[in-house]
């Protein structure tokens, strides 16, 4: 049967694309397997995340519940068009360069967060993270006329202590908001703020992780991010 994204906002592929990059279903059968050898193989991909995936059975478990059960969290596969496809993964289109994803998004609100961004390694510094970031960007705060969702926000959250993942947000336009304290308890083994837990916290092997919230508003992308962000997709 045809894969059930289960995502509150309609989602139009032709438009989540670029000359250089397209984002298709991330369908756990056909992409699962070569994430996890990716992220197994470097570590350092999931040093940031709020989970750490050793296995096949966690990831898949992953995609399930927090992606395709979830109406709020929607996930996609990278393929970066310039790189040729040998393993049958971009469709014939390109190659299977990473990971990008919607989460926390509400219909209500006119408002949704971009999340579990991984690109792998040989598309890093490359133009793969910028175009797959900025064609959601361009797709959430277009209006319906122009083929967008026309939202009033996208936001983005990272661990204070990933000052990677906050340097590509706010080089697309994404404006530092502050910081939230304690926001997610992490799995035992991540790495948190630092700050002490009580004697009696109920998971004290659990970090604490701060996050950075940065976010665009439709105020921001009709007053000169749109051209911003489509000028970083253009670049060569």
């Amino acid at each position: 049967e045809p894969y059930n994204l289960n995502f509150v906002f309609p989602l139009n592929f032709a438009a989540l694309e670029s000359e250089r990059v397209k984002l298709v279903p991330y369908i756990p059968r056909l992409y699962a397997e070569a994430y996890m050898a990716e992220v197994t193989t470097t570590p350092e991909m999931q040093r940031y995340l709020p989970f750490t995936h050793t296995t096949l059975a966690e990831h898949l478990a992953f995609a399930e519940g927090r992606l395709r059960r979830s109406s709020d969290s929607v996930g996609f596969a990278v393929i970066d068009k310039t790189t040729p496809d040998t393993t049958g993964l971009g469709g014939g289109d390109g190659a299977f360069a990473g990971v990008i994803g919607f989460v926390n998004a509400s219909g209500v609100n006119l408002r949704l967060e971009i999340g579990w961004v991984v690109t792998f390694p040989r598309f890093q510094r490359t133009h793969v993270t910028s175009n797959a970031i900025g064609i959601l960007m361009r797709y959430c705060l277009d209006p319906p006329e122009k083929g967008g969702l026309g939202l009033r926000r996208v936001q983005w959250q990272a661990n204070t202590k990933n000052t990677p993942s906050i340097g590509a947000a706010k080089r697309m336009g994404f404006l530092m908001e502050g910081v939230l304290c304690w926001m997610v308890a992490l799995p035992e083994g991540k790495e948190g703020s630092g700050r002490p837990l009580r004697e009696s916290d109920p998971k004290k092997n659990w970090p604490g992780r701060d996050s950075a919230m940065l976010a665009i508003s439709h105020e921001e992308w009709d007053n000169g991010g749109r051209e911003h962000v489509q000028a970083l997709i253009d670049r060569k």
